[in-house]
């Protein structure tokens, strides 16, 4: 025999029910979207390396891309994000685009690592930004839709929190501790990779990229300062503009949210849910004023966020939040008794579904209890049977999967008599 073809590593199947958590999720980032105005949109799938380089970090482009050589020489990429293929599409329409520009997508996404908990190769990924607006009620507004979207899949301010910083506040705190300007990358992702590593290895990978002692003192009293915010304007407008939206209960200020990614340029935020075992954000974002010139546009200011679903699907199954799994969208099964009397299962079901309720027709004549048994299966509420007797008095026989209860009945009371039974 030939061996079993097998997936590629890092890739994703989704079954019936894997799929029904993708659209769950989808619908709800959908439902939160759209209640806050934004349009849907979507990029290529594939874009040229060259979109990556400028701003998204060395080791997105060189480690974490899924990188090839066209048919005709150019390197090209699977996107790993979507905010410079946003900036790009934003760009070339600049001139006749109405803005504020509020988008969101939700749509696949590839990145190169290694797979784990929580991490695939292939993953779908929420965006949303907007654009065309420089102020914190803007940010503000983008944070109120993550906490929407957390608070309706169940997810309440005790299981998941939205903990914020602002990257202009951290500049000047980094300018009084005398840190260069040549330094702040590195000294920004120092920060970001603060949790992900033992004290003891953080402070000497701070000193091995330059920082003295005295700076790194001075850098962990700012970590430590979840007061800090109160020096930023930006922030004390962000918070009280929260309060308004009523959303606040899910913010918390936190020094220590960097954000690696180098387009970002002031306000910057993550969430987390705060009890569970899995440690990887749950979604993040901020301002990134400067993506639209790097990319050939005029300058523009901007926000968003992404958040992908690989994460969020396993906090929702730990935390039993994700509704029962129906295996059919179909409530009704219309059996087939014999050959000769599929017409008459088709009419049916076709009559059923003329008037919106969705239908299965099985798909060959077999015995009634295995056929029964197929609609319990498929969690379906109703089955119908129209027999020989049936036919020869313009009759359907309609049997309640839940309580049992059958009824024969005119054919033409089948409808009204079924919506009763499906409630």
């Amino acid at each position: 025999m030939a061996s079993k073809i097998q997936s590629v590593k890092g890739t994703r199947e989704f079954y019936p029910e894997e799929m029904f958590l993708r659209n769950f999720i989808y619908e709800r980032v959908r439902a939160a979207s759209q209640s806050f105005g934004f349009q849907e949109y979507d990029g290529p799938f594939i874009e040229t390396i060259d979109l990556y380089a400028a701003k998204s970090g060395e080791e997105l482009v060189k480690k974490q891309s899924f990188t090839f050589q066209d048919r005709g020489g150019d390197f090209v990429t699977l996107r790993p994000e979507l905010t410079p293929s946003l900036a790009r599409m934003v760009a070339a329409k600049q001139g006749s685009l109405t803005f504020p520009v509020r988008w969101w997508s939700f749509g696949p996404f590839w990145r190169y690592e290694q797979p784990q908990k929580g991490r695939s190769r292939e993953f779908f990924q929420w965006n949303i930004d907007i654009l065309g607006v420089d102020s914190p009620e803007a940010d503000a507004e983008l944070i109120a839709v993550a906490a929407a979207f957390l608070r309706s899949v169940g997810l309440d301010p005790a299981r998941a929190a939205i903990f914020v910083n602002n990257r202009r506040l951290m500049e000047a705190e980094f300018d009084a501790l005398g840190i260069s300007k040549e330094k702040r990358v590195e000294v920004s992702n120092l920060v970001d990779r603060r949790t992900k590593m033992k004290p003891e290895v953080w402070d000497a990978y701070a000193l091995e990229i330059g920082l003295d002692q005295k700076q790194l003192d001075g850098l962990k009293t700012i970590l430590a300062d979840f007061d800090l915010w109160k020096k930023s304007e930006e922030l004390v407008r962000l918070f009280k503009a929260l309060d308004a939206l009523g959303v606040k209960e899910y913010v918390k200020f936190d020094p220590n949210i960097m954000r690696g990614l180098l387009y970002y340029t002031s306000t910057v935020f993550e969430a987390f849910e705060l009890s569970g075992s899995l440690k990887r954000a749950i979604l993040g974002g901020g301002r990134y004023d400067n993506l639209l010139a790097d990319v050939g546009g005029d300058p523009l200011p901007a926000t968003g966020f992404a958040m992908g679903d690989v994460v969020i699907g396993i906090i929702l199954q730990e935390n039993g939040l994700i509704p029962e799994f129906k295996p059919s969208p179909a409530s009704v099964l219309v059996t087939v008794f014999n050959e000769s009397l599929f017409p008459k299962s088709f009419a049916i079901a076709a009559e059923l579904r003329r008037v919106g309720i969705n239908t299965m027709t099985y798909p060959e004549p077999a015995k009634l209890p295995r056929q029964f048994k197929f609609a319990d299966k498929m969690k379906m509420k109703v089955a119908v049977t129209i027999g020989p007797d049936e036919a020869e008095k313009g009759q359907v026989a309609v049997k309640s999967l839940v309580n049992g209860e059958q009824v024969v009945i005119p054919e033409n009371e089948a409808v009204d008599v079924i919506r009763k039974m499906l409630g």
